[in-house]
């Protein structure tokens, strides 16, 4: 349990971070950057990935390359995200992922659908659409109308995406620290060419507050990810009781952080969201 609830801290501590961030004007999208120097490190220190593996023929590196460019890429969106629609609505949104990996894996990998998941998934829709409908009286931090709808759902959808291309590459046999490693490096080249482009565009220069966030936010990016795979190997004959509590405490906690640390306004549809997200997690869950 230890395991599980450092996960779950940890995961909304990054939307945390990138609120404080944002506050503080310090350039998101060169944390994400640091962020990814970071998680490499730390992946190649402490799961001491056998990247020998993909010297295979069989390696996915086509599957990995994408990932590459769709981690950045989502990390990107999870901090508009939280910058104009807030953290309650893109941490269960993120969690909501969940439901559009299960329908891929109905669709593409086989998968049973039993009453419950299904039951789970119709919730787990719904939940979503309650989700990305916005307050009567929009918040000041929102960016536009659309966005307050439009990131939550470009979240969703791509660490869908991201689960379903880890299901991809585990398939291939690919080792999951391996696989981390390369995506991490990767994700790091890109998201410098970014800051490149963005440097000759006139954009703001690297700053030192930004790689010091940056590094922070690493940190609890490979937490989250480092704390939810030993709570798997401390609880092998659970599989349901870790995903079930860790996507159920992130929507909690990301709730209380939300509503408590920034005072995040949410409309009833949105309030009643967050019971539905949680039903369609524990009839989710009853499937593993």
């Amino acid at each position: 349990m230890p395991y599980l609830l450092s996960s779950v801290v940890c995961s909304v501590l990054v939307s945390v971070l990138l609120k404080l961030m944002q506050r503080r004007g310090i350039d998101t999208a060169q944390g994400i950057a640091w962020n990814y120097l970071a998680a490499s490190l730390l992946c190649f220190a402490l799961l001491d990935p056998p990247l020998a593996s993909l010297a295979a023929p069989h390696a996915p590196w086509p599957a990995l390359a994408l990932l590459a460019v769709l981690l950045p890429g989502i990390f990107l969106a999870l901090s508009a995200s939280v910058r104009a629609a807030g953290i309650v609505r893109t941490d269960i949104a993120q969690r909501m992922s969940l439901v559009l990996s299960l329908l891929a894996a109905f669709l593409w990998f086989g998968e049973r659908a039993d009453a419950l998941r299904l039951t789970g998934l119709a919730l787990g829709l719904l939940a979503i659409v309650l989700l990305v409908l916005r307050p009567r009286a929009a918040s000041a931090e929102a960016e536009g109308g659309w966005t307050g709808w439009a990131l939550p759902l470009l979240v969703l959808v791509g660490y869908a995406s991201v689960d379903v291309l880890l299901k991809h590459i585990a398939a291939a046999g690919t080792p999951f620290a391996a696989s981390l490693q390369v995506a991490f490096i990767a994700a790091f080249v890109v998201m410098l060419g970014v800051q490149r482009v963005r440097s000759a565009r006139g954009g703001p220069a690297l700053a030192l507050p930004a790689l010091g966030y940056g590094l922070l936010l690493g940190a609890l990016n490979f937490g989250n990810i480092l704390f939810y795979v030993k709570a798997h190997r401390a609880l092998p004959d659970n599989p349901a009781v870790v995903f079930s509590t860790m996507n159920i405490g992130v929507v909690v906690l990301g709730t209380l952080a939300g509503t408590l640390l920034f005072r995040e306004r949410l409309s009833r549809m949105n309030l009643l969201a967050i019971p539905l997200a949680i039903i369609a997690i524990a009839l989710i869950a009853t499937g593993l």
